[in-house]
């Protein structure tokens, strides 16, 4: 996986893909038991964590992980809960903008990382409804595990 930053389209198109139709409690297991395993495969030190609104569904963290990984997961579930799209994707429009996110919002930063990982969880007629989150490895590799993860999730029936 590239740590090069996809550009804003991109991610934003990433988002309007990956739409559920309905969000479960074992949707939340089955999608974070896929990224657990996905992690396993190839031996990934990363935290798995999945919210919906406030409540955590599932969280799991691999060895080589530490409870900075659980403030990471955290912090960047804060910028979707804020923004309603990717950590990844608020952090780019500003870069695209020629600044960074701490900058232009102020924003705390033991409170907010605009920085990869963080996906919403958004069901069709409804929207953001949570967060699916990797933290352990560069932002653009924690990203697109997520969205690898999604993408086989929903493109393979598994709900």
């Amino acid at each position: 996986m590239s740590d090069e930053p996809t550009t804003s389209d991109e991610l934003l198109a990433q988002e309007e893909q990956l739409v559920f139709p309905t969000f479960t409690h074992d949707d939340a297991w089955a999608l974070g038991s896929l990224l657990v395993q996905l992690a396993r495969e190839r031996e990934l030190p990363v935290a798995v964590d999945i919210h919906r609104g406030d409540q955590q569904l599932f969280h799991h963290a691999r060895p080589g992980t530490s409870p900075d990984n659980g403030f990471w997961i955290e912090r960047k579930n804060n910028v979707v809960r804020r923004f309603g799209h990717s950590s990844l994707l608020v952090g780019q429009r500003h870069r695209d903008r020629g600044t960074t996110f701490e900058e232009s919002t102020r924003l705390p930063l033991d409170t907010y990382a605009a920085h990869g990982g963080a996906f919403p969880v958004t069901v069709a007629g409804v929207g953001v409804i949570g967060t699916v989150t990797v933290s352990g490895l560069p932002q653009v590799e924690d990203h697109n595990l997520v969205v690898e993860a999604l993408r086989r999730f929903l493109g393979a029936g598994e709900r």
